[in-house]
């Protein structure tokens, strides 16, 4: 199974459009060590391919045309874009759909919560009807260790596919964004038949529970959200008035941080996906950096692969 980093970024991208933080403006200005980074979105397949794109970011084209795999080469409309598995309807993980209106109906993979935005509150799916149109495939999101049966993915041998509930937010143009449902937000385990080797993905984690410890604890390498550094992070830098608990990710440092809960998993390989462009982890340089690789921790990178 391969997995490729398509985007590592949270919303915004890094560096963001409209942001002078230290990061951002030492990005451009080239007074730090670090590389710029596009908003988060995966890509696995079993067979190097054919692949199932996770969220579809508003960079997808650009992460297209950073990426092979993806392109055409079969035919003379063509893509390696199996189908689309959603985690969110978190825009920075939604309107690249979009961008994909020219070809063949996509196969959409979501659960009903996110099916209901899709819909509704932010009606993508009412555009692309009329363009390519969007078939969608629901997914069950499991909210306890009886997972039940994983799903396959059409078109894509040799993979397995289980979604979880998290606690997480709804993104604020769904109706329950104040009341969250299961489904809402979902991590993925995702397995390699052919070896029994697992991936645990999740770029946006806000609270680790039984069943999602347990996910963790399955897995071989797990990809988590790398969103802020503290909870305060936004506050502090005058980027926001919210924590990282009310936009619903949970801080690396600190007590019950990321960094905590990753060392307790003990040996497997441990990466940081979605980070915030204000997130200090960006400068390869800083104090921070320099703790997560004593504590074994990867930071994921546009273009970066995963073998498993």
């Amino acid at each position: 199974m391969k997995v490729i980093v398509l985007g590592s970024a949270a919303g915004g991208g890094f560096p963001q459009w409209n942001c002078n933080c230290p990061n951002c403006d030492g990005l451009r200005k080239g007074t730090i060590q670090a590389r710029a980074r596009t908003q988060s979105s995966i890509a696995v397949s079993a067979n190097g391919t054919d692949w199932v794109l996770i969220n579809a970011s508003p960079d997808i084209l650009a992460q297209i045309r950073a990426t092979p795999a993806l392109q055409p080469a079969r035919s003379v409309r063509d893509t390696g874009i199996a189908a689309v598995m959603l985690m969110d309807a978190q825009i920075d993980h939604i309107t690249g759909l979009l961008m994909l209106r020219e070809g063949k109906p996509i196969p959409l993979y979501c659960t009903a919560p996110v099916w209901q935005d899709l819909s509704n509150g932010l009606p993508l799916a009412k555009v692309l009807a009329h363009y390519c149109g969007v078939e969608w495939r629901p997914l069950d999101a499991h909210d306890d260790d009886a997972y039940g049966p994983a799903i396959q993915v059409a078109g894509i041998a040799g993979i397995s596919f289980t979604a979880l509930a998290l606690k997480s937010k709804a993104p604020p143009y769904s109706p329950h964004r104040a009341m969250p449902e299961a489904g809402d937000n979902i991590g993925l385990l995702i397995e390699n038949q052919a070896n029994g080797k697992k991936l645990f993905y999740a770029p946006g984690l806000g609270r680790i529970e039984a069943h999602i410890d347990a996910a963790m604890r399955m897995a071989d390498c797990v990809l988590v959200d790398g969103t802020l550094w503290t909870d305060d992070e936004m506050i502090r830098l005058g980027l926001s008035r919210k924590t990282s608990a009310d936009m619903g990710h949970l801080p690396q440092s600190g007590p019950g941080g990321m960094i905590e809960v990753l060392d307790a998993l003990g040996p497997r390989r441990k990466i940081l996906i979605h980070i915030n462009n204000s997130n200090p982890i960006l400068d390869e340089s800083s104090e921070e950096a320099a703790v997560l690789k004593r504590h074994g921790i990867e930071l994921a990178f546009d273009g970066m692969e995963i073998s498993l």
